[in-house]
């Protein structure tokens, strides 16, 4: 059911991945999958725009959209979600940023550091301080530090942004480590706002408990999800803000239209269609990044030995430790002498050096010729 791109259709359907690179260059960077749309999203799309679709969404709560959200989320995951906690946003950026001014606080943000690349941000656009739980580089497995997050909460920090499944550390925390967490925050009184716009693309080997379904998170947290980077559909802007307490949900519906900008009624239908008809190609979508997942640690043993690649539980995007080859800044070379797009460490921790993001969700022929164009860069 995955069909895979040609180039000339990606560039096309990819304007920002394909479209800003030069043609002779592999783009691998930016988080979009190289496939073809799920046919029931293609379909629901093109019966939209056939019926002139193109006016403002709903503004409302639950509706289609939540009902088919909680059913999702309960056959995927096994979470019983209330549609009428299910909020729309335009997306997972700007549900952070609505949940961390109207919930959060003014103390500062602790954001687990690498982290994905607008998150950096975000605290400074809130009008709030960032604090680094960084994740030691050097580590089998990039886990959180407690006894550190204890530590910034006693300092002051208000609010823990919890990206689950990780980007770009590709990890899937567990019950017990999600637990962990939630002792440190109500022992302070924190607050939790989880990206979980990942949670989808787990892979073989871990599965996915959102925050929220962990005990005794409910008055402190919400989740933001959305279907754009499991189906690729991110430029239709459409996320949801899911929240456990009715006195939290009722606090964001409260605030001013303008506060939470317009999600897009395209991006609604393709939601649905995601949420209700799109299971057996995610399915096919998880086989096809397993065995990608397979072919990378296969290629980097051939063709790069002495690079060390974080255990990949979720999500299409590998993080990759290359220090040893002495490059400061592999992506930048990768890209002048291989003539490969890959995500520059910096972008994720800006004082790493020797670090790359790799994008997987591709043909195996491509990923082939991209650890090799990036071998030969390196070595």
């Amino acid at each position: 059911m995955i069909r895979d791109l040609t180039d000339d259709e990606a560039r096309r359907a990819l304007p920002e991945k394909w479209g800003s690179t030069d043609p002779d260059v592999i783009p691998a960077w930016v988080a979009e999958m190289d496939f073809a749309l799920a046919p029931a999203i293609a379909e629901a799309l093109s019966r939209a725009v056939s019926d002139g679709v193109t006016g403002y969404p709903r503004f409302e709560i639950g509706g289609e959209l939540g009902a088919a959200y909680a059913g999702f989320a309960q056959r995927r995951h096994g979470m019983d979600v209330d549609p009428e906690q299910v909020l729309p946003v335009v997306d997972v950026t700007a549900g952070v940023r609505l949940a961390l001014d109207v919930l959060s606080g003014p103390g500062p943000l602790v954001l687990p550091v690498p982290a994905y690349s607008p998150h950096l941000g975000i605290a400074e656009v809130s009008g709030r301080q960032r604090v680094d739980l960084v994740v030691d580089p050097d580590a089998t497995r990039a886990e959180l530090d407690l006894d550190r997050l204890d530590r910034l909460f006693a300092d002051g920090a208000r609010t823990l942004l919890l990206t689950q499944p990780h980007n770009p550390w590709g990890r899937v925390f567990s019950p017990t480590e999600l637990e962990g967490v939630r002792d440190v925050v109500t022992k302070h009184g924190a607050r939790v706002v989880a990206d979980e716009i990942h949670a989808p693309l787990v892979l073989p080997g871990a599965e996915f408990v959102s925050y929220l379904d962990v005990d005794g998170t409910a008055d402190h947290a919400v989740a933001v999800v959305a279907a754009s980077k499991a189906f690729n559909t991110a430029g239709l802007r459409c996320a949801q803000i899911i929240s456990r307490d009715v006195a939290t949900r009722d606090r964001l519906l409260s605030v001013p239209m303008a506060r939470n900008e317009s999600w897009s009624s395209l991006g609604v239908v393709a939601a649905v269609a995601a949420y209700t008809d799109g299971d057996a190609w995610l399915d096919a979508l998880i086989h096809r990044l397993d065995e990608q997942r397979s072919l990378l640690t296969a290629l980097l043993a051939e063709h790069l030995p002495a690079a060390r690649m974080r255990p990949l539980e979720g999500t299409y995007l590998a993080w990759i430790d290359v220090r040893a080859y002495g490059h400061a800044d592999p992506a930048s070379l990768a890209l002048q002498k291989g003539r490969v797009r890959v995500a520059p460490g910096h972008d994720f921790h800006p004082d790493l050096p020797g670090h790359l993001r790799l994008n997987i969700a591709t043909s195996p022929d491509r990923l082939r010729e991209i650890v090799r164009r990036l071998a030969g860069a390196l070595t």
